[in-house]
């Protein structure tokens, strides 16, 4: 057991996530493991013991005893659209006690309480995003991309000023609308011009209208998942958020997670995908229907591969005197949640990268 100061606990180990995505596979179990089946081949096994959660991605079939061993042994399973759309998940009872939930919509109904925690988790966000536009402004060859990085990044430094003075939640909201905007206008400077294949002009989402912005939406979608699975594990209600409105069937607390980590994991991890060319054209698919463009079979084993191993890079979390993964800073963030509603600490500590 890793223990860090700030009185918050954790397994040293992130866990393994299975992505299942083979097109017309069968998953069933034999004898505690998972076996991937096609055309009466089986070509993948893995221990259940092994597994932290399973998500399944597009026409995937699985048994109903694999699925009730999986609950059984409390390992999540998400199911998506190919996109990396949500569908739906099965998990097993409920952990925490209801008092952490009180807890949380007495958070939510208090104004002065919803207020700070909303503020700090923006706050979150805008510094997250001015991390990526300093680093990128010191690594792009060109000094006129590198003037707009940082012209971007010190309007973004405005906003945090702006930020601190503000007692209204809706008035924070339009702002986080006002800084995503300011960021991807110039996210396109952070793609190499040696990338021929992608460009950025703006951010489409449903569905995403060219390659970069299918690698976002799915880099979103499953680090989604993977805040919902954080917010389980501790007892907290993953769809009752303070930056994102609640709606039915929304994560929005699992989605004000993801705000912390989008700029700094996901969309880090896309440019790197990007500017290595460990992408290219031949992994994704272009549909006249609609003009969606998303990852093909071979486009999301490539994603999925660097999305899991990039979950191991160790970073700094500003709470402790230790490196801790990647992976472990949503589950980080969902205890560190639960201490301020349990009225343990004083402010809830979002993720600011260093």
């Amino acid at each position: 057991m890793g223990i860090f100061s700030g009185g918050v606990n954790l397994e040293n180990n992130i866990g393994n996530t299975l992505y299942l995505q083979r097109e017309g596979s069968y998953v069933h179990m034999q004898n505690d493991t998972i076996c991937v089946e096609q055309d009466s081949k089986i070509y993948f096994r893995m221990p259940l013991h092994n597994l932290d959660s399973v998500v399944v991605l597009g026409n995937v079939l699985v048994s109903q005893p694999l699925l009730s061993r999986l609950v059984e042994l409390n390992i999540d399973v998400s199911f998506h659209h190919i996109n990396g759309g949500f569908r739906y998940r099965i998990t097993g009872p409920l952990n925490g006690n209801i008092l952490l939930r009180l807890a949380q919509f007495e958070a939510y109904n208090d104004k002065s309480k919803a207020t700070e925690i909303t503020k700090r988790i923006l706050a979150s966000k805008i510094r997250n995003s001015r991390y990526v536009l300093s680093r990128g402004s010191r690594d792009v060859p060109d000094d006129s991309l590198s003037t707009e990085l940082k012209d971007a990044s010190e309007i973004l430094g405005s906003m945090l000023g702006t930020l601190e003075t503000m007692t209204d939640i809706n008035s924070m909201r339009g702002l986080e609308g006002s800084a995503a905007s300011v960021y991807f206008k110039v996210f396109d400077c952070l793609i190499s011009s040696r990338c021929k294949d992608f460009s950025f002009n703006t951010r489409s989402r449903r569905p995403p209208r060219d390659r970069v912005n299918a690698l976002l939406s799915f880099a979103y979608t499953i680090a989604t998942s993977d805040c919902i699975s954080a917010c389980n594990s501790v007892g907290l209600d993953y769809q009752l958020g303070f930056l994102h409105v609640p709606r039915p069937g929304r994560p929005s607390l699992a989605l004000d997670f993801v705000e912390e980590i989008r700029s700094v994991f996901a969309d880090r991890l896309v440019l790197s995908l990007i500017n290595l060319r460990q992408l290219s054209a031949e992994h994704f698919d272009e549909r006249e229907i609609g003009g969606s463009v998303l990852l093909n079979e071979e486009g999301r084993k490539v994603f999925l591969r660097a999305y899991q191993s990039r979950k191991y890079d160790e970073i700094t979390h500003p709470l402790f005197d230790k490196p801790i993964p990647f992976g472990l800073v949503p589950h980080v963030q969902a205890r560190l949640m639960a201490r301020h509603l349990r009225s343990e600490v004083p402010f809830y500590e979002p993720f600011i990268m260093k």
